[in-house]
């Protein structure tokens, strides 16, 4: 492992990041939180397509700021030659490889796993792609409501009487993101473990991805032949489950699956006896009972403030949250205990808030060095700390286009 800077558990490791986007960046930026240096690789006068995404603060980027975190900014044109040399002697000291260019796209500009082998043969490297690195998808691009709509999440989200619905954000790249850091953390304990290991070639489907967290679909078709279908906000497998509106218009989620917290469910009500009736004795039964149940939990809540519910169902121990809006989180006092909004330096708005590292390690915690900085930001530091090029050198790259 190589020495960086940085703080936490992966401190040491070395990733370069040649992703774009959302979610091979994030693989590398949940590194970089826990003390990777990642050094992100972009086409010179170019850049990442997310740097043009809105929303915008005097024209600079803030998703892209959040989504690039605590990362060190290069420019390399891996299309030339020389811009291939030049990432092979940066390789040489990387530990990882983070790519999402289409299946061969690597390989025609002379960088092929034997060749990044070569260069260092312990690296592991990922690939994330719409479908895979092989089928007959393979060559197809890939967006976010593609994975989510052909993963099977989209067709289960929503009203039945209504149109399928994404979520409000792009989720299948995130959860490619948390799969493929999970991956690249396993291939590397693996290397570890071995003097003689060759690294490793790892291949993500973002389709795939989504498909793997929707757990029970694939088992329930198989064994009972169900093809699930949307159902709204109601729960499937326990009862009530359901969201609902509160008399100052403010809505909260309710939840809770066993006796118990039926029980307390039903105390926070006002409706203890409700534990008793033999239609609600049991979940299967409350299942089958969902109509009478909504009706009556329905009927408490809406005539009464967010806040008195909220106050009623934790006196009584019952499972029920508000659904929060953004500036509802900010204002949270959990959220405010644990830090989970922080201030993070930035090198534009001085400092700027986001989420913060998850999860929390106690020994050797991570920590956000810096929101995502401009194209070419830390040319300098890459190109002589990494790479050990003179500024001579430099220069020359320069007036070639190539960084």
């Amino acid at each position: 492992m190589h020495r960086a800077k940085g703080q936490g558990p992966l401190e040491g490791l070395r990733v370069l990041d040649i992703a774009t986007i959302v979610a091979g960046p994030m693989a590398a930026t949940l590194m970089a939180d826990l003390g990777a240096e990642v050094v992100k690789l972009e086409l010179p006068g170019v850049g990442d397509g997310l740097r043009g995404f809105p929303p915008h603060r005097e024209g600079k980027p803030l998703w892209w700021k959040v989504t690039n975190r605590g990362k060190y900014f290069g420019t390399l044109d891996l299309r030339q030659s020389e811009g291939r040399d030049l990432f092979l002697r940066m390789v040489a000291k990387s530990d990882v490889v983070v790519e999402n260019f289409r299946p061969g796209t690597l390989d025609r500009w002379g960088l092929d796993i034997e060749t990044l082998w070569k260069a260092n043969p312990r690296l592991v490297v990922l690939r994330l792609t719409g479908f895979g690195q092989d089928g007959p998808y393979a060559g197809q691009s890939g967006f976010a409501r593609i994975f989510e709509a052909m993963g099977g999440l989209t067709g289960i989200s929503g009203a039945r009487e209504m149109p399928p619905m994404h979520t409000g954000y792009p989720i299948g790249d995130p959860i490619g993101g948390l799969l493929g850091a999970f991956a690249i953390m396993s291939a590397l304990w693996r290397v570890a473990q071995s003097s003689g290991e060759k690294g490793e070639e790892i291949d993500l489907s973002l389709t795939e991805a989504t498909l793997r967290i929707i757990e029970v679909l694939a088992i329930e078709y198989d064994q009972l032949g169900v093809v699930r279908q949307r159902n709204g906000n109601r729960n499937l497998y326990s009862a009530p489950s359901n969201v609902y509106i509160t008399s100052d218009e403010r809505y909260v989620s309710l939840a809770g699956s066993t006796n118990r917290t039926f029980e307390n469910n039903a105390k926070s009500i006002g409706r203890p006896e409700l534990a008793q009736d033999p239609r609600f004795a049991e979940n299967s039964t409350r299942v089958e009972n969902t109509n009478e149940l909504d009706r009556i939990f329905g009927d408490w809540i809406g005539a009464h403030t967010q806040v008195e519910v909220i106050a009623s169902f934790r006196k009584h121990g019952g499972t029920l949250a508000p659904i929060y809006s953004i500036d509802q989180i900010f204002e949270d006092p959990q959220m405010i205990a644990r830090n989970a909004i922080e201030d993070v330096p930035d090198e534009d708005f001085g400092q700027v808030r986001m989420q913060g590292v998850v999860p929390r390690f106690k020994k050797r915690p991570g920590k956000i060095r810096w929101a995502a900085k401009g194209l070419a930001a830390d040319n300098e530091y890459i190109y002589k700390e990494i790479v050990g090029l003179d500024d001579s050198e430099i220069e020359r790259y320069k007036a070639k286009g190539l960084i």
